[in-house]
């Protein structure tokens, strides 16, 4: 029997001009997804990115072949196999039901917006080959310093579009903004003077010996984000050097604590480079004494950050953003706009309450970025990048700061009912309540709750390693199961001795989440729990033998 052969792609120059020149045909596969992202984006992820379950090592076997293909595909082939093989695999994001991370649902208007920002395909470290992007990303930092410095309309025409200053710089995301803050403040602390030719051309040590420091420290609470760590490393700076500050029962840096370790710092030799004050820790949502900490640094003469790269969206609600009194004050702010403001991954910014800031770390080339020019690549640390200014700007004029402060509102009015729910349950604990949308807890056996209320340090660090065990079994059964998510972390909650306590996370951003998929997911967690036979019954065992529980 004669089997006809299978057509394949043709490999020519006019077969690659269409790919460049003509799309897809409506009943093509690609067409139609094109189409049901436009007409219906919730009914196509619903249906179609929805996390199948498939364990991760199968995964690796379909992108397991490291030879580049030799000869092309065609578009519809290739598409179907992205949605065997990624799509069907990938995270639902977007779901009500996903509430474990800062990631959410996006407005349908950024998908067709983000094809158009992908097909102009600029390159905003350049003029060149950003005319129109550079100035409307410039317009979108100067919206956004207004909302975080508030200074007066001559400010931001005197400053937004001038070629040698910026107001800020958009990143990839708040690792970016974070290290882009610390550079300018390590910069800025060794610069130039006689005899010395600044840290950015002889390198830290040569700062050292010059300034006569022994080390330069960057402080920030016990909270802090790793991207920090890496800023330390990246500078040069040192991990070790990143100091980490006691918190208070709310998670907020103490603010006696940071004066010791300041002192202590001084007192050893070492100079204070930068203090970073945290708007929404990315554990447990909390915010630090902001303006207490700008006090400090001022005393201490260090460059004062705030990493508000998940809380920096509040300020755009009248209602809460008093949450972030004396962010204002701070020398250079990160704030994530993938985050809490709606649009795609990739939208990070970092802002400098003085223009002339971004001097410390300019840089200039002669095919490129050159003096004069309004390229933004001379203040950004990152060269080649798309111009996602675009969605940050179409997000802020199509839902305006009150569609901004609605959404704040209720995500916040969500996590307070949530917490509300949880303390109503005889089996569910509150960790950490909340003060933004994201709060922490985890599952106790009713009688184990019960009987904690009036434990000694020494039972309720016995119990807690089974209790550990019990959330990570639940966390991980319930990801599996794939009907929702809930992250889960590590705490040292001080109603638990400051025993490193496994938690809950969630975050409940996504406007589409109601309280009675909440309820749901408590259920979901309940039910696994009481599932896990083994589990529970070496934790009643250990209650009993410690005296925690009578027979």
């Amino acid at each position: 029997m004669h089997l006809s052969k299978q057509p394949t792609a043709d490999v020519s120059l006019d077969a690659l001009y269409r790919i460049f020149t003509i799309p897809e045909a409506p009943e093509s596969t690609l067409g139609k997804i094109e189409r049901h992202l436009s007409e219906n984006l919730a009914g196509f992820l619903s249906a179609h990115i929805v996390a199948k379950e498939k364990p991760l090592h199968e995964i690796e076997e379909d992108f397991a072949d490291s030879a580049i293909p030799e000869q092309p595909s065609f578009v519809s082939e290739h598409t179907d196999e992205l949605l065997n093989k990624l799509v069907a695999h990938s995270v639902h994001t977007a779901s009500p039901r996903f509430i474990g991370h800062m990631t959410s649902a996006l407005p349908y208007f950024l998908l067709p917006l983000a094809k158009l920002m992908v097909g102009l395909n600029q390159n905003l470290v350049k003029i060149e080959t950003s005319k129109a992007f550079t100035p409307l990303e410039r317009q979108v930092l100067g919206m956004m310093h207004h909302l975080v410095y508030g200074q007066e309309g001559e400010f931001y025409q005197h400053w937004m579009h001038s070629a040698e200053h910026s107001l800020g710089a958009f990143c990839s995301g708040g690792t970016v903004a974070n290290i882009t803050a610390l550079w300018v403040a390590r910069n800025k602390l060794f610069a130039a003077t006689d005899g010395f030719a600044g840290v950015a051309s002889e390198g830290l040590a040569a700062g050292l010996a010059h300034y006569g420091y022994k080390r330069a420290c960057v402080l920030v609470s016990e909270r802090g984000h790793y991207s920090l760590s890496k800023a330390a490393d990246v500078l040069g700076i040192g991990r070790s050097n990143l100091v980490a500050v006691a918190t208070d029962h709310n998670n907020r840096i103490r603010v006696d604590a940071l004066r010791e370790q300041c002192a202590k710092v001084a007192a050893e030799g070492g100079r204070v480079m930068a203090i970073v004050g945290i708007a929404g820790t990315t554990e447990t949502g909390h915010i630090d004494p902001l303006a207490d900490i700008a006090e400090v640094a001022a005393e201490v003469d260090a460059h004062f950050h705030v990493d508000a790269a998940w809380g920096g969206a509040t300020l755009l609600s009248d209602t809460h953003r008093h949450l972030l009194q004396g962010i204002e004050q701070a020398d250079s702010v990160t704030i994530d706009a993938h985050k809490q403001m709606y649009v795609p991954m990739g939208a990070g910014m970092v802002l400098f309450k003085d223009p002339s800031l971004v001097h410390a770390i300019e840089h200039h080339a002669e095919y490129v970025i050159r003096r004069g020019s309004k390229d933004l690549g001379s203040h950004t640390m990152e060269g080649s990048r798309p111009g996602m200014a675009m969605l940050v700007y179409s997000a802020l004029h199509v839902m305006g700061r009150k569609g901004y402060q609605l959404l704040i509102d209720q995500s916040i009015d969500k996590a307070n009912n949530f917490a509300g729910l949880i303390s109503q349950q005889d089996d569910f604990e509150v960790i950490t309540e909340p003060q933004l949308c994201l709060l922490t807890y985890r599952y106790v056996p009713a009688p184990i709750k019960a009987a904690l209320e009036n434990a000694d340090d020494a039972q309720k660090r016995r119990v807690t390693p089974l209790l550990n065990q019990l959330t990570k079994h639940i966390q991980k059964s319930q990801r599996e199961s794939g009907n929702s998510f809930v992250s889960r972390t590590k705490l040292t909650p001080m109603q638990y001795a400051k025993e490193p306590t496994t938690v809950f996370r969630t975050v409940l951003a996504n406007p589409l989440t109601t309280m009675d998929m909440l309820a749901e997911i408590l259920q979901e967690q309940r039910e696994i729990a009481n599932s896990a036979i083994h589990t529970q019954r070496a934790l009643f065992a250990e209650a009993r033998a410690c005296g925690l529980l009578n027979d």
